[in-house]
């Protein structure tokens, strides 16, 4: 008997041994996968540029003496309660301020920014930040013009924006097919037009935009461009655009980063708000 009970006691060190080695195993296929979703950022905080410099890089700043350019800024929850008096004392004219994402974040500073830019003298709009792969593009347009979005023919209001970038949650392009992409844009735009009687600015970088809707021409025509590019020239616009209406050329320029040129002077800044 005591053969027995040695091969029994040597079958449930091995049948232990094994378990033990498959529940390593086991853990350490998923360690990955865990990683992978604490490095994404919380929904919400997602805003202009967020992909640029890691999928486009970045180079030197533009030369200072470029003709007929106006400075400007775009700000989002990331920089808080903004000193607009700083801003407009260093030459900055116009803004835009993140407004929404999806149909499930309203910046919580949007009033400070979007009201502070507005009595310092600025000429400003609002932004939404797109997540494709959330709600349709007629939904986000409605969540975008019920939550600061709108437009007013005051003459220091800019159309809405609509931010269409990488996305920093997931999948560049949100899980949609090029065409299907194009759609998605396609229902935002005319919706956002429906309901404010304007053209949406679409902000955009050219690499994404080739990428995610295959480099679709369409827009060009109604919709202001306003590219990503940080570096000393806008680079090769997107198809359909001749010329950027606006160029956001840098993420760290002063008092709070995200600086852009307006392609022309004051008063065509002007004129855009007036449509």
């Amino acid at each position: 008997m005591p053969v027995l009970r040695s091969g029994s006691t040597d079958r449930s060190r091995i049948a232990t041994a094994v378990g033990t080695l498959l529940a390593v195993l086991s853990l350490l296929l998923t360690l990955p996968a865990a990683a992978g979703a604490a490095d994404a950022p919380p929904r919400g905080s997602a805003r202009m540029g967020v992909g640029v410099i890691a999928h486009d890089g970045q180079g030197g700043l533009p030369p200072g003496s470029r003709a007929a350019q106006t400075e400007g800024v775009d700000v989002s929850s990331h920089q808080g309660n903004v000193n607009w008096s700083s801003l407009w004392s260093s030459g900055v004219k116009w803004a835009y301020v993140k407004a929404t994402e999806g149909t499930y974040y309203k910046n919580p500073y949007f009033a400070q920014q979007y009201n502070g830019s507005y009595n310092i003298g600025m000429i400003r709009g609002a932004y939404h930040f797109a997540t494709p792969d959330t709600a349709t593009g007629a939904a986000q347009a409605d969540y975008f013009v019920n939550n600061g979005g709108g437009w007013s023919r005051d003459g220091k209001t800019l159309p809405g924006a609509l931010d269409i970038e990488w996305n920093p949650y997931g999948a560049a392009c949100f899980g949609k097919t090029q065409s299907g992409m194009v759609t998605w844009i396609r229902d935002f735009l005319n919706r956002y037009k429906a309901r404010t009687g304007r053209d949406a600015v679409i902000y955009t970088a050219t690499s994404w935009w080739t990428q995610c809707t295959g480099n679709y021409s369409g827009f060009g025509a109604a919709n202001p461009l306003w590219i990503a590019r940080y570096n000393t020239t806008p680079g090769t616009l997107p198809a359909g655009w001749a010329y950027q209406t606006m160029w956001q050329y840098t993420s760290s320029g002063p008092i709070v980063g995200d600086h852009n040129k307006f392609n022309g002077a004051l008063d065509r800044v002007v004129a855009l708000a007036n449509g």
